[in-house]
């Protein structure tokens, strides 16, 4: 009876032992995963793109973490309101995907790392003084593409001569771009028409104004574009007027004449190594500003089914260089 209570308070000490430790565990794991929040301007597939390469770096470093995800929807209050929503929740790392995005949560979170992802000018939207080395606490990845080369090559397959351009004027990154656009149009002796939107609900009606004036369009990676292209895909497909998107994603879906430009998933992929870096203790102040600039990380789309609606004939070299081809209503790569 005795031996009987004495193992059953060693049984009683062990479990509450046991109890204890199990609550540390749990509490040291908690302790260790780390909070990332993810922000996106607008939901289209190349943000979804560059989001799902990020997560999936991250959750292939073995660092333990959990997300909090969430989407502006092409709103720039929204996006400060994301960022408020960070620095109360005391997030580890905040990725802004997007000069609107990445611009709240740099000027809201001032001692937690920012990273930006897709940013097209980071020197001129202020997240950064140089390319050397990131910003205090941000650092981040650039989809600056080669406009001016794009539309050279544009003018000289389609043979245009007055080229249309879309853009958000309410955004840093689509008047970085439309700089580029004009010395690209000046240099290749084009005439440029404009049209800005400051929404993507707009989008439709500005393709439709400038649809008969040009020969074509130039779109660059501006979100609120991209976020509406169907809409503009069908204004300019029924005036059988050619489309250059420097958007390879977008183009998958069939309607544009050529797409040249980086892969969106492996941007995001480049995006989240930053991030696992900062995660592992570097400073975002000693990472230099990411660009895509290997061969492998480009992608050139054709679609042949447009260019035989707008009379375009692609040489046989540049039908070589294309790893997608769009023909007969399909999209096949290689």
């Amino acid at each position: 009876m005795t031996l009987t209570k004495h193992v059953s308070a060693a049984a009683a000490v062990a479990l509450a032992a046991g109890v204890i430790f199990t609550g540390c565990s749990k509490k040291e794991a908690a302790d260790k995963t780390k909070l990332i929040g993810i922000a996106k301007i607008v939901q289209h597939v190349a943000l979804d793109d560059v989001e799902r390469g990020i997560i999936d770096v991250i959750n292939e470093s073995g660092i333990q973490v959990r997300y909090d995800q969430q989407n502006a929807n092409g709103d720039v209050n929204t996006a400060a309101q994301i960022a408020s929503k960070y620095k109360d929740e005391r997030v580890d790392l905040a990725v802004g995907i997007a000069t609107p995005v990445a611009l709240a949560l740099a000027n809201t979170l001032r001692d937690i790392p920012v990273v930006f992802g897709t940013v097209t000018d980071p020197l001129g939207a202020g997240l950064v003084t140089t390319l050397e080395h990131g910003e205090g606490n941000i650092t981040g990845m650039s989809d600056a593409v080669p406009t001016v080369q794009h539309i050279a090559q544009f003018a000289a397959v389609a043979g245009i001569k007055t080229l249309g351009y879309i853009y958000t004027n309410n955004e840093a990154n689509s008047i970085s771009s439309l700089n580029l656009v004009k010395e690209g149009c000046e240099k290749a002796g084009l005439k440029l028409v404009t049209q800005a939107i400051t929404n993507s609900s707009e989008v439709k009606a500005a393709a439709e104004a400038i649809a008969d004036r040009v020969d074509g369009i130039y779109l660059t990676t501006d979100n609120t574009v991209f976020s509406a292209l169907a809409s503009l895909v069908q204004v300019f497909g029924k005036a059988k007027k050619p489309i250059f998107s420097a958007d390879v994603t977008g183009a998958q879906a069939g309607g544009i004449l050529m797409a040249s430009g980086f892969n969106y998933y492996k941007a995001g992929r480049a995006t989240g190594e930053l991030c696992v870096q900062i995660l592992k203790g570097t400073s975002p102040a000693e990472i230099p500003v990411r660009f895509m600039t290997e061969p492998s990380d480009s992608d050139l789309l054709l679609n042949l089914d447009v260019a035989k609606e707008c009379g375009i004939t692609f040489s046989e070299q540049l039908v070589s260089q294309a790893n997608m081809i769009f023909e007969n209503g399909e999209l096949k790569t290689r």
